[in-house]
């Protein structure tokens, strides 16, 4: 085998450095927030008193079903907290379900010192532990995986209660039909725990619920924030001003303060508005350092920005005590104990240095949950991420601020909306850490002042239905359902009810676009495929080959099946089957053509080239029926193979040409996929023995490290 570590390979080429602004802001206040500066502080250190909702939450879910939508940072956790502690205490089983792995990660722990560790389990994709713990924390996708095998087996699933938090992604345009299932399949004996954000239609979402389980449905509703919320606008001058207008009426809308007001009608061409170069950030912090404004976090539009960010921050002088800098480079050490490989992290030196950090998903998972663990203990000043960071993620701040009005949602950019917004503002004040959170709008380029106006001013936007079709789900039910049995599943989908209950005065925008006779259809066509290809026989049962397919819940199910029944697929070289899976989860255009083929053997291409035009004629098939079918490169598989066959990780990341964050998704996605594979070892033996070898080879440092913090 080549010795990776002698080989030498070109220089990686990295973006040119963006031009910095020499403009200099100087620190300055209006007069009218003398008094609200004056508020800054610690509360008072209290007896803990549960809020009214929270008491009222309790109540409701000892009695049916309860959806509880406040505002982010209210204290929807301890609610959580105590309703598994009764079923605890009566000897029940409590399933605690959380939409991302890092969330989960961070709830067992939690739940761990609270419960002990012997009784709480974790399942994730990644991580099987404890699984017959009373009280078990895990991602929607198992929980959804569970319901399936319970309704095949003609068994209701062992818990007395489900907790589902982050409920408004049922709303997730990619993820939210995992929960829409969940809603649906779960049996009306166990009380359904949903805990939100602020959303719009809290009331049609319990409506629902109750027409589908028979069971009471409470809505617990909360507007007020636990820390009061002050606007503020940074002038290009460095100057700091109300944003809103006060001694307005409590039923009126907030109109900008008469300073901001003027601001806005008027063309600017210096300072901070000047192109699309970021504001000099090392002046913004010292602003914010003077009038006691941090710790931060920083929204902006790309990973470049938030990386550029850390170089503007440490153009001046950083104040700060020795003692929390010691503090801070110990609690890092203790941190990369687990992970050499962050150690040399090329930012490391902003945040040992000038306590700031960048937070975006192009981040391996261990640097952001470094990042994430140090703002917890208040150890840094200031975070600059990218709007995911306000979902699901656990990172208190005195202030927030804003540079867009916009958010890139993956595809393109496009205008917060309320949700969005009051998520991000969500996360200025820390509840018993501050008497007042605050968040700063920033003039600029991608700034549109009136739209921040409107969004401080608008209820949260409501959550609807984006239940779909695929052909895992279809497999899957039809191992429990008749379709007629299906349809009337599918017919008690959110789509269906809000198309039932379709208000005539309710806006064209809030309606659901999903019309349930399309979804019937659509089943049906899922069906007649599965038919033709012989996964479901005449009488509409799986045969066997759906029966093992249905154990494939991955993004392509039968395109991977097909590569089994045509004995494409590599069964005892596990560098090989990871690398042939990579190519199956990876959703990027590649260019294969920059591929050095001359440090890859000749085989591998032999083993991709034969499943890709092995599987050509089945793809097309799908197409020509209306399914998608992924488009496979060959990048994805050369990067999974070398890093299976012990390549250095910087050599890896260079020859992928993705981001260190990316690298990292697409191998634990390659793994959570061959952990599928694993599932059917009764029929493929071998290839589920290669791949728990091929699992072992790809996950290590630094992909792994997160979850031995």
């Amino acid at each position: 085998m080549t010795d990776y570590k002698k080989r030498k390979y070109g220089k990686r080429s990295f973006p040119k450095k963006k031009k910095t602004t020499s403009h200099t802001l100087k620190p300055g206040s209006d007069s009218k927030l003398k008094r609200v500066f004056a508020e800054i502080g610690v509360p008072e250190t209290k007896p803990f008193i549960p809020d009214p909702f929270q008491i009222k939450s309790l109540e409701a879910i000892a009695k049916g079903d309860c959806l509880v939508t406040v505002p982010t940072g209210a204290g929807k956790t301890w609610i959580a907290e105590q309703a598994i502690a009764h079923t605890f205490q009566n000897n029940g089983k409590a399933w605690y379900a959380s939409p991302l792995k890092a969330l989960t990660n961070s709830k067992f722990s939690e739940f761990c010192k609270i419960f002990g560790p012997e009784n709480v389990g974790i399942l994730t994709g990644d991580r099987k532990e404890n699984m017959d713990a009373p009280i078990i924390i895990g991602t929607t996708e198992i929980l959804r995986n569970q319901l399936y095998d319970a309704m095949h087996q003609g068994e209701d699933l062992d818990t007395d209660i489900v907790i589902l938090d982050e409920a408004h992604f049922l709303g997730d345009e990619e993820r939210g039909v995992v929960w829409e299932e969940i809603m649906i399949y779960l049996p009306r004996r166990i009380p359904l725990l949903l805990l939100s954000a602020t959303i719009g239609n809290a009331h049609q979402i319990a409506g629902w619920l109750k027409s589908i389980r028979d069971n009471e449905c409470s809505v617990i509703e909360e507007t007020n924030r636990p820390v009061p919320l002050y606007p503020l606008f940074l002038h290009p001058s460095g100057t700091l001003f109300p944003l809103l207008a006060e001694n307005q009426a409590p039923q009126t809308k907030k109109r900008l303060y008469k300073k901001v007001l003027k601001f806005a009608n008027t063309r600017h061409t210096s300072g901070m508005m000047r192109s699309n170069r970021l504001p000099p950030m090392s002046d913004i912090l010292r602003i914010l350092r003077k009038y006691r404004l941090l710790p931060s976090v920083f929204f902006l539009k790309s990973r470049a920005d938030c990386d550029h960010a850390l170089v503007l921050s440490a153009m001046r002088t950083h104040e700060e005590s020795p003692e929390r800098k010691d503090l801070r480079h110990r609690r890092i050490e203790e941190l990369i104990a687990s992970s050499p490989h962050v150690a040399e992290h090329k930012q490391m030196h902003y945040l040992k240095k000038f306590a700031v950090g960048a937070h975006h998903s192009g981040q391996l998972p261990i640097w952001k949950l470094i990042i994430e663990t140090l703002m917890t203990e208040g150890l840094l000043d200031a975070v600059f991420a990218t709007s995911t960071v306000a979902a699901g993620v656990n990172f208190p701040a005195r202030t927030i601020l804003f540079l867009n009005s916009d958010r890139f949602n993956g595809r393109e950019f496009m205008t917060l909306t309320a949700t969005e917004f009051h998520q991000m503002t969500g996360r200025a004040g820390r509840r018993g850490m501050d008497n007042i959170g605050f968040g700063v709008v920033i003039p600029g380029r991608f700034m549109d002042i009136r739209k921040v106006e409107n969004l401080f001013n608008a209820p949260p936007t409501g959550v609807y239905s984006q239940i779909k079709i695929n052909f895992s789900m279809v497999l899957n039910l039809l191992l429990s359902h008749s379709p007629e049995q299906v349809q009337k599943l599918l017919d008690k989908s959110f789509a269906a009810y809000l198309m039932a209950n379709k208000d005539k005065k309710t806006s064209n925008e809030n309606l659901n676009s999903i019309n349930t006779d399309i979804l019937w259809q659509n089943f049906l066509d899922h069906l007649d495929f599965l038919k033709k290809k012989e996964y479901v026989a005449n009488d509409n049962k799986l045969t066997d080959d759906g029966e093992w397919t249905s154990q494939l819940r991955i993004d392509h199910p039968l395109m991977v099946a097909e590569g089994f029944q045509k004995n494409l697929f590599p069964k005892s070289n596990p560098a090989f089957l990871a690398a042939i899976m990579a190519s199956f989860v990876n959703e990027r255009e590649t260019d294969d053509d920059a591929i050095d083929t001359s440090m890859i053997p000749k085989t591998l291409f032999k083993v991709f080239k034969k499943i890709d035009d092995g599987l050509k004629p089945f793809a097309k098939e799908m197409n020509s029926s209306g399914f998608e079918s992924p488009t496979l490169y060959f990048l994805p598989a050369v990067t999974l193979y070398l890093w299976a066959r012990g390549m250095p990780w910087e050599e890896v990341v260079s020859i992928s040409k993705m981001a260190e964050g990316n690298l990292a998704m697409l191998i634990l996605r390659t793994a959570d996929n061959l952990r599928h594979i694993r599932n059917i070892g009764r029929v493929f033996p071998d290839a589920a023995e290669t791949s728990a070898k091929a699992i072992d080879l790809i996950l290590r440092d630094p992909v792994i490290s997160t979850y031995e913090i």
